[in-house]
């Protein structure tokens, strides 16, 4: 039985310790702040409860396994799991609104050839079918398996097919999202339709690489889910699961230093000087934390991947209504901006800003436990917005406009928003930035291939002996399911060794 000390309390960290309770070791999770969770907060007023980060599950398989492999309880006998149908509504900007039914193929290709014409809904299941294929080719090496010690071939190789173009009578190969969109789709809605799930992740579509298209087609394939109470619940759910397990957690205990003997990790140094000693160290946390964590010890060999340092971050504003959620209201709309170039130049451009008119994601869930009572609701809205780096650093008056921005535009999805407005509260990259560590309150994306490795993630192993990263920053990178994957790995790697190559 090892010692095991986890520093941090987030999803992809909770993951690894139950797991590795489960095998028999002894787990301690140290977390600087006062809850678990990491990115996955929540705030509660005057009756009204809301998301703070993550709203939706995608690929709830990940966390299923997770609770199938550390208990007798499933997944679904702990929270209550809603397949949000429609999938997402959309509010494109010339007026035309498109609603698409979640994980249904001849369901999504009649909605579309219905709201935005016949054919254009054979051209979106012709990709789909296209960027199945990209799932496939790297389904296993960027989210099942560690990060391949010859990484180099993931970001070379572009998993998205070649696509003929009958024109030039030769096979013409995209190399950016927007380029698919652009060759493929050729409707400018439909090309929005794609682009903004590469936004969602805080990724500019004309650089991304075409193998985002997973992204849209991993929502496609395996639903959107929501978690009866707010995704906040599903933190919960794996909390109370690694305390059934006996992992101990302290609660406002900042690590200050990873301590390391004969060159291993061995054990951490709490602020307060107290230290504990381990056989492994689980670091869930930024790569700028874990340099400062480890002083002068390098953590990455130079021929690994580089860590990243995200370029976006968000805005999320919290709504409390007054008059209740009306029958059949979607439960996402995407309210598309006037002009994505505009947005895109102001988001991601020489000087990041943030953009005038946004692209807005507006959730309204169907659930009673959000509000005091059945004559109120509760909607989040979200936006991309730059990390707060030297070059991009807003002022919070330029939030609080901004936040002004996201309700207008909102209220294209909701008729009459600001008449039923009591309050809102809004959430910066500051609050994110405090919460996760994270500089500048950047959100990490998910690992994606080709791009030259720009959107691959460091191994969970490293260059230390005995020292482990998880989460969001390291393989397979940010969001829910990958966060609940590389605590699978971290797991795997230190109970079966270096040879662990992934769940089969």
């Amino acid at each position: 039985m090892a010692r095991i000390a986890v520093i941090g309390a987030g999803m992809g960290a909770m993951a690894a310790a139950a797991r590795l309770a489960v095998a028999g070791h002894r787990v301690a999770v140290y977390e600087r702040t006062e809850t678990y969770g990491g990115a996955v907060r929540g705030l509660e007023r005057d009756g009204f409860a809301f998301d703070t980060g993550p709203g939706l599950l995608p690929l709830p398989a990940v966390y299923r396994d997770l609770f199938i492999k550390t208990g007798k309880e499933p997944l679904e006998a702990c929270v209550e799991l809603v397949q949000v149908d429609p999938s997402a509504r959309h509010v494109f900007a010339d007026g035309t609104e498109l609603s698409l039914p979640n994980a249904s193929r001849a369901g999504v290709v009649a909605a579309l050839d219905e709201a935005l014409g016949t054919g254009t809904g054979a051209r979106w299941g012709d990709f789909l079918v296209r960027a199945r294929e990209a799932w496939d080719r790297t389904r296993r090496p960027l989210l099942e398996e560690p990060l391949w010690p010859n990484w180099q071939v993931l970001a070379d190789r572009e998993p998205y097919p070649a696509v003929p173009h009958k024109r030039l009578l030769r096979t013409r190969r995209a190399g950016t999202l927007a380029e698919v969109g652009a060759w493929e789709l050729r409707d400018p809605r439909l090309v929005a339709l794609l682009e903004s799930h590469a936004l969602g992740y805080g990724l500019d579509p004309r650089v991304a690489p075409a193998s985002a298209a997973v992204l849209p087609y991993l929502e496609h394939a395996f639903g959107t889910w929501y978690v009866r109470g707010g995704i906040r619940e599903l933190a919960r759910a794996v909390y109370e699961r690694c305390v059934a397990r006996k992992v101990d957690f302290s609660f406002g205990a900042e690590v200050v230093r990873i301590r390391d003997k004969d060159g291993r990790a061995a054990g951490v140094e709490l602020a307060d000087g107290t230290a504990a000693e381990a056989d492994f160290v689980v670091a869930g946390v930024t790569p700028g934390v874990l340099d400062r964590l480890v002083r002068e010890a390098p953590v990455r060999g130079a021929d690994e991947v580089a860590p990243q340092h995200g370029a976006a971050s968000r805005l999320t504003v919290l709504l409390a209504l007054r008059g209740g959620r009306p029958e059949g209201a979607a439960h996402r709309t995407v309210v598309h901006a006037d002009s994505r170039e505009t947005e895109l130049d102001a988001l991601f451009g020489t000087a990041p800003g943030v953009p005038a008119r946004p692209t807005v994601t507006v959730l309204r869930p169907d659930d009673p436990e959000l509000v005091p009572d059945p004559g109120h609701e509760a909607i989040t809205l979200s936006s991309v917005v730059p990390a707060q780096t030297d070059r991009s650093r807003a002022e919070p008056e330029v939030f609080d406009l901004h936040a002004e921005n996201l309700i207008a535009a909102a209220e294209r999805a909701v008729p009459g928003l600001h008449g039923r407005l009591l309050w809102h509260e809004v959430c910066t990259p500051a609050d994110i930035a405090e919460t996760t560590g994270a500089q500048g309150g950047a959100v990490p994306a998910p690992a994606l291939a080709a791009g030259e490795g720009r959107l691959l993630h460091p191994s969970n192993s490293t260059a230390i002996p005995g020292l482990f990263t998880v989460g969001g920053w390291s393989h397979p990178g940010g969001g829910l399911p990958h966060a609940g994957m590389s605590g699978a790995l971290v797991a795997g790697l230190i109970v079966e060794g270096p040879e662990f190559r992934g769940s089969q």
